[in-house]
């Protein structure tokens, strides 16, 4: 950091010192040291300023050539001789950089393995409560398989698990299940082969009724009418029920769109009482939950992180969001920001089981980056 602040600070002094530079307003960075906290703020304490103040990262590689090409050629660097200790530094630093990027390439897919492996168990434990819960094993032998997967994503083992391994336990525990389940899993199979039907059904009669509608010259908004609150949460409980239905049957895609249909009812009520609106809220705040969880199980993270945010908007205090909101900013690898979700969750919670283990996963990867970026940072300056 100190070698960068005096390379910074001898262009500064070539460019006639800070004060004949004006006030700086930006600074274009670019590369992958430049993640690291300690390289930004050298940066920074190089030209005077302060910790707000923003480095700028928009600058592609492209833009970047085509500049270094509009400088005028310094015939003080002209003479300078690349040896073959240089050129053998400068493969080995690529060589480690090809090294770190295929490592977090495998980081990824093994976060990725282990979250479906977290979701398929709690999947589990929740179906106990689902239409079809009586068809899973009550014996104590599931219980302890279940209550075994858990503990191990939080061991040793997993943690150091390669991909391969992590892949193969993920089809060992797919297998077992099978075993142990094989009559509910039918079951809700079937469950979600005659929804999908349905919706298939249903969306070709509502196509072929706007088509004869059009023809006519005319097509009715039922949407519009001032429907009695009563009636018009009927609606929205019709639709929400149909949306639990269809998630239990894992038709994420249809779930989220019956959770939507749902909210858009929302919207429609009207005149309402302090009391109504309160009801309206509560019911707000649990579809915006369903809909982000159901975005969560289609890897649309960056969706279900504004149902996250719509969720806390009906309530801040909502624990449930703030561990949904972090559990998907864990997903997007911003630990710093699941951090500060959990912080604000564990203050209205300390006891809740789903955040202490959140948080142990969150510390983990925030110590791996630590570490990561204190090499990378030995590595380029010594």
């Amino acid at each position: 950091a100190n070698k960068l602040k005096s390379m910074i600070a001898a262009a500064v002094e070539k460019a006639g010192g800070i004060d004949a530079l004006g006030d700086i307003g930006s600074v274009e960075i670019t590369g992958g040291g430049t993640r690291i906290p300690m390289i930004q703020d050298a940066v920074r304490q190089a030209i005077g300023k302060g910790e707000d103040f923003v480095l700028s990262k928009s600058l592609d590689d492209t833009s970047l050539a085509f500049g270094a090409s509009l400088l005028p050629i310094d015939s003080s660097t002209t003479n300078v001789e690349v040896t073959a200790e240089h050129e053998a530094r400068r493969a080995q630093l690529l060589e480690e950089e090809m090294a770190m990027m295929e490592r977090d390439v495998q980081m990824v897919r093994k976060d990725e393995i282990r979250n479906q492996i977290e979701s398929h168990i709690l999947e589990l434990r929740s179906a106990r409560h689902s239409t079809h819960g009586s068809l899973l094993p009550s014996s104590d032998e599931f219980a302890s398989y279940l209550d075994g997967n858990d503990d191990w994503l939080f061991s040793d083992e997993c943690e150091n698990a390669t991909v391969e391994e992590l892949e193969e336990k993920w089809t060992q525990i797919q297998g077992k299940t099978q075993e142990f389940c094989a009559d509910y899993l039918a079951a809700t199979q079937a469950d979600a082969e005659r929804k999908e039907k349905e919706l298939e059904d249903e969306a070709k009669r509502a196509a072929a009724e706007q088509d004869a509608e059009a023809g006519e010259g005319e097509v009715e908004d039922h949407d519009t009418r001032r429907l009695p609150f009563k009636r018009r949460m009927e609606i929205v409980l019709k639709n929400k029920t149909e949306a639990n239905e269809l998630f239990s049957g894992k038709n994420y895609q249809h779930a989220a769109a019956r959770y939507a249909k749902a909210l858009s009812h929302c919207n429609k009520f009207f005149d309402l009482s302090p009391d109504q609106q309160n009801e309206v809220n509560e019911v707000k705040l649990s579809l915006y939950l369903n809909l982000a969880f159901a975005y969560i199980k289609l890897e649309k993270l960056d969706n279900a992180f504004l149902q996250c945010n719509e969720a806390l908007k009906c309530d801040a205090t909502s624990v449930k969001a703030l561990y949904r909101r972090a559990t998907v900013l864990y997903q997007k690898r911003k630990f710093d920001e699941a951090s500060k979700d959990l912080d604000e969750a564990e203050k209205l919670a300390p006891d809740d089981k789903a955040l202490k283990k959140l948080r142990v996963l969150v510390e983990k990867q925030m110590t791996k980056q630590k570490a990561k970026e204190k090499a990378m940072a030995k590595k380029m300056f010594g």
